[in-house]
C-alpha cells in the first residue's frame, strides 16, 4: 500500500544491464519456460530502491551459480505504477513467478487466487509468528515475509546544524515536532521548507491518529475508523504550516519523487524532514553522504511509528514452476551468505539466526538503521496489514483527497466527508 517512489541512478544503466544479462533476462512479458533439457527461466519482479536494484541481481546471478538450470528475468522499478503493473498481469494471469508484495495486499491477492499456497516446501521455523502472520489468509500462508523494518522521520542534520536548531531526539512528540517547524519560521532560506505537505498522506496521518491513541484508520474487521477531530485537527495544522510557508507550495511538493537525485526534495535541499523506513537510510545516505539521521516517529499518548514486515514475496498461482519458485524463496530467506549481500536492503532479514549474523557485521549506514528499529521496538505499533478489500480506498480514494488539500480545492471537513464518502463502498 505504501506509495514509495524509486528511481534508478543513471550512472549504474550500464551496471545493471550486464547483471541483467548475467541472469538469463529477456524481454518483459515473455512468461516462465522450461526448456526440453529441464532448464527453467523463473520470472521475479520487485521494486525498490538501487542499492536494492544491484543486490537483488547479485543475489539471482548466485542462484545460477548454484542451480544451473535455473535462470531468471528481473522485472523491476520504482514503486511508483508498480502495483497498476502487476495487477494488469495478474489479470491476464502473465504476472511473474514470483512477485514481490506489499503487506497491505496480501488479503486481496489471496482472496482472489492469485497467490500460491506456501504453507508448505519452505522453511519458516527460524521466522518469528508476528511477521508470518501478516501473509497468512485464511490459515494458509500465500506469502513470505522478508525483512522487518520500523517507520519514523529521516532529516537534514547539515542544514538542521546551519539554522542553529538542536537535532530532535527519540522519544519526541508531535508537539515537538510542530514547535520545531514554527521556530524556523523567517529563518529558512528562500525555497527551503520544513518538511512535505502531509495534510492527505495516509501513512503520515495514521502515525498521527496511532499517536493520539485513536487506534487504526482502518481496522482489522474493515471498519472506516478516521476519528474526525483527530483527522480536522491534523489537517488543520498542516493548513497553518502551508500559509506560514513551512511546507511546500501544492505543484513542488506533488513533483517529489522518493530517491531521485533531482526531485527528491529532501536531497534536492528543499526539506529538512520526512517520513522514512529503517532499512532505507542507505539509500539516502549514497546520495548526499553523512548529511541524514534517522529519528523515531513522534508521539502523544502513545508510539506514532511501527515495526512491519517490510515486504513479501509470493508465488502467482498461474505459474508453472510453483515448486522451483518455492525452492529459491527458501534459499532466499534462510540462506546467510546471500544475507551478507542483501545487507538490509529488505530490512533485518527474518530469519533469526541470520538477522543475528548479519547484525554483529553491519557498516556505519546500516546500523543507523539498526538504531531506529530498536528504538521502535520498544514500544512501537504492530502495522496493520489492512482489511480485504480496502487497497483500492488507500491508494486511489485518499490520494485525491491529498492532492485537493494541498492544491487548496477542499476543506478539512470536506475532505473528511469525502473519506467517510468513500468508505461505505469498501465497507459493504
Amino acid at each position: 500500500m505504501m506509495i514509495w517512489k524509486r528511481s534508478l541512478k543513471l550512472a549504474a544503466v550500464a551496471v545493471l544491464a550486464a547483471s541483467l544479462a548475467a541472469c538469463g533476462s529477456s524481454s518483459q512479458g515473455s512468461g516462465s519456460k522450461t526448456a526440453e533439457d529441464g532448464s527453467v527461466k523463473l520470472r521475479i519482479m520487485w521494486w525498490g530502491s538501487q542499492d536494492r536494484h544491484e543486490a537483488t541481481l547479485k543475489v539471482l546471478e548466485k542462484y545460477t551459480e548454484l542451480h544451473p538450470n535455473v535462470t531468471f528475468e528481473p522485472e523491476y522499478s520504482g514503486m511508483d505504477g508498480y502495483l497498476d503493473k502487476l495487477s494488469t498481469q495478474a489479470a491476464a494471469k502473465n504476472a511473474p513467478d514470483i512477485i514481490q508484495l506489499d503487506p497491505g495486499w496480501i488479503s486481496d491477492w489471496s482472496a482472489r487466487g492469485q497467490l500460491a499456497d506456501l504453507s508448505s516446501g519452505i522453511d519458516l521455523s527460524k521466522v518469528g509468528d508476528k511477521v508470518l502472520t501478516a501473509g497468512k489468509y485464511e490459515g494458509k500462508q500465500y506469502a513470505v515475509p522478508l525483512g522487518s523494518v520500523a517507520y519514523g522521520m529521516i532529516y537534514d542534520k547539515a542544514a538542521l546544524d546551519k539554522l542553529g536548531a538542536a537535532p530532535p531526539q527519540n522519544g519526541w512528540t508531535w508537539e515537538d515536532f510542530f514547535a520545531l517547524a514554527r521556530s524556523l519560521k523567517g529563518k529558512l532560506p528562500e525555497g527551503q521548507y520544513f518538511t512535505k505537505d502531509y495534510a492527505g498522506d495516509y501513512f503520515a496521518y495514521s502515525a498521527y491518529q496511532y499517536a493520539k491513541g485513536k487506534g487504526q484508520v482502518v481496522t482489522d474487521e474493515g471498519v472506516f475508523n478516521v476519528d474526525r477531530d483527530t483527522f480536522l485537527e491534523w489537517t488543520r495544522t498542516f493548513a497553518e504550516l502551508r500559509s506560514e510557508g513551512l511546507v511546500p507550495p501544492a505543484d513542488l511538493n506533488a513533483s517529489d519523487k522518493e530517491f531521485d537525485p533531482g526531485m527528491d526534495l529532501m536531497v534536492s535541499g528543499k526539506i529538512l524532514f520526512r517520513l522514512a523506513f529503517s532499512n532505507n537510510f542507505g539509500a539516502w545516505d549514497s546520495l548526499k553522504k553523512d548529511a541524514y539521521a534517522l529519528v523515531t516517529m513522534p508521539r502523544a499518548e502513545e508510539a506514532g511509528g511501527w515495526l512491519k514486515p517490510s515486504m513479501f514475496f509470493g508465488v502467482s498461482a498461474s505459474s508453472a514452476h510453483t515448486e522451483e519458485a518455492k525452492k529459491f524463496i527458501d534459499w532466499f530467506i534462510n540462506d546467510p551468505d546471500i544475507a551478507k549481500t542483501l545487507g538490509t536492503t529488505r530490512g533485518l532479514p527474518v530469519n533469526s539466526e541470520v538477522a543475528a549474523g548479519l547484525e554483529a557485521n553491519m557498516s556505519d549506514t546500516e546500523k543507523v538503521g539498526m538504531e531506529l528499529l530498536r528504538a521502535t521496538e520498544k514500544d512501537g505499533q504492530i502495522f496493520s496489514t489492512g482489511a480485504k478489500g480496502w487497497t483500492s480506498f488507500i491508494d486511489k480514494d485518499w490520494p485525491l483527497v491529498r492532492d485537493e488539500l494541498s492544491f487548496g480545492q477542499t476543506t478539512p471537513e470536506e475532505a473528511y466527508e469525502k473519506l467517510q464518502s468513500a468508505a461505505k463502498e469498501y465497507e459493504k
